[in-house]
Formats: structure tokens, sequence, C-alpha cells
């Protein structure tokens, strides 16, 4: 039997979440519903703009009554300030994880040992993404895993038809049922208030998410993060991240649903730069190809 894979994700990095008011002030900013967490247990979530547009999006996992959020590294630091600036008052104590410390992700089965490892959870987005790891910066390499790159891994990601942050779409740009984030369990509709929730909770029960990112595929390669997704002559979207397996190209793309089917009812190509795509909805969504007459 083969081993897993794993790959150290070096694109991302982890704040530290604690203190007694931590799940209460995790609780009022964020997306998800920390109450709800399994100690051990993860979750994606985001931080958003007063406008509900996605700030930061991150994963966050609850460990021994703290929390660890995953976030892109990029923008890790611009995250913990914006944390520190809502903490106020609250008894939280907010810290970037040292460089000794790494996440990693882990696909194709699991590890019959896993010590050594601070913490390792079920990818909260979607099972088939696999697990995700945090420990040592050697723990890849002292594993029975097989070690990948972070590119192996995105591939592996995006052939599932999951979007990222900041590699799929930039922040304070879209909202989160644009990123799926409501069919990733990444918001909860239950809890109280947060930072965004009233527009969210708006689009939500009144079923008005024109744009999803849903996948793509092409014979050939496909053009760069951003080209534009043309039907009719016309833009109904755009592309994020793209991969290549075993000579077919996979992709996710942020398009109008309305457009694109209509598209499709009507028997009109749809194009990425110069190639040729098809089109097609997540095998997780829950959502469906909106009424074609409707982009009329």
């Amino acid at each position: 039997m083969s081993s897993p894979n794993i790959a150290p994700l070096h694109d991302r990095a982890l704040i530290r979440v604690s203190g007694p008011d931590a799940e209460h002030f995790l609780q009022n900013l964020v997306t998800a519903d920390i109450d709800e967490l399994a100690d051990p247990g993860s979750t994606l979530s985001a931080l958003l703009t007063p406008q509900g547009k996605i700030l930061f999006d991150f994963l966050i996992y609850k460990q021994n009554s703290g929390y660890l959020i995953d976030a892109p590294k990029e923008t890790s630091a611009d995250l913990l300030k914006r944390l520190t600036f809502y903490r106020l008052r609250a008894k939280v104590d907010l810290e970037a994880a040292g460089e000794d410390v790494c996440v990693f992700a882990l696909w194709g089965g699991d590890l019959s040992d896993t010590n050594g490892a601070e913490l390792v959870v079920i990818d909260p987005r979607l099972a088939a993404l696999g697990q995700r790891v945090v420990g040592p910066t050697g723990f890849a390499d002292a594993s029975a895993a097989t070690v990948k790159d972070l590119e192996a891994y995105d591939a592996h990601r995006v052939a599932l038809g999951v979007p990222e942050g900041l590699k799929d779409f930039a922040y304070s740009d879209i909202f989160p049922h644009d990123a799926d984030m409501d069919q990733l369990g990444g918001v909860s509709f239950k809890k109280g208030c947060y930072v965004g929730q009233e527009v969210v909770s708006r689009v939500h029960h009144r079923g008005t998410a024109r744009k999803r990112f849903i996948q793509i595929e092409a014979a050939g390669a496909l053009p760069e993060k951003g080209t534009s997704v043309i039907a009719n002559d016309k833009s109904v979207g755009e592309l994020g991240s793209s991969t290549m397996i075993d000579g077919q190209a996979f992709g996710v793309a942020l398009l109008r649903l309305d457009k694109v089917h209509q598209a499709i009812e009507n028997g009109v190509p749809l194009t990425c730069g110069d190639v040729a795509i098809t089109v097609k909805l997540p095998d997780w969504a829950e959502f469906g190809w909106p009424d074609a007459k409707a982009a009329e």
C-alpha cells in the first residue's frame, strides 16, 4: 500500500490565541461558530469588513482550550495587528507562533505514527483534502509519508475545486458566498452578531449569491490567474488557480452562474484566454445552476 503524501505549507503561518476570553473574543469577530468547536477541532472562517467582504480567510484549530489560526503568511502580520486592534480589554493573548513550527497538509492516507505532531485534524473544508498537521519544521522528513512540495498540494486542492484567499481572490474584494465559504463550513447562520454579519445573512436568506467559484477544465494549459472567462464576447468572470494533471488542465474560476448557465443552455462556447473550457459545479456544492432566463 502506498504511503500518504505530506507537504510543508511554507506559505502559511500560525497565530496563537489564548486566555480566559479567547472563545468569546473569536466568537464575536469571525464568521464560524467557535462555540461549537470540539477540542481538538477545526473550522474554516474569515474576518470580514463591515460591508461583509472577506478581509482575511483562515482555518482555526481548537487545542487545549486555546486556538491556532492557520493563515497565509503574506498577511499574517496584518491579521495579528487587526486582532490586536479588536482585543480592547478582553483577557486574550495573541502571538505569532515561532519559526520552529510549521503547517503541513497530509493527503492520500493516514499516518500510522503522528508522534511529534502538536495537532492533527481533518481539513474542515472538505474531507477529501486530507488532514492538516501542526508540528516541528522537520516533521515531514521524519514521517513515513512521501514528502511533496507546495505546488503538489495546490494541484490537489485545485482539482477538488476549493478556493483560497490570495491564491484565487484578493482580500476586501468578494463576499463569503462568492468564495463558497458557506458550502465549506466557514460561515454560521445561527450564531450571534460578528463583523459583517448583517450583509452575509441577507445574501444567504435572500439567495442572492450570483457569483461562485466553480471548477473549469481544458485540454491544454490555462492562462494566468485573473484572465477573463468569455461567453458571447463578454466577460462572465475570471480565472483563479489552475494546474495540470496527467495532461489535463483543472482550475477554479469566480463566475456569474446565471450567465454561464445561459451560455451552456444556448450552446455558446466558453473560453479563457484563447483556451476552450468546460465548467462544472463541484461535487461537494449544495447550490445548483440558477434559472438561465435570469441572465437575460
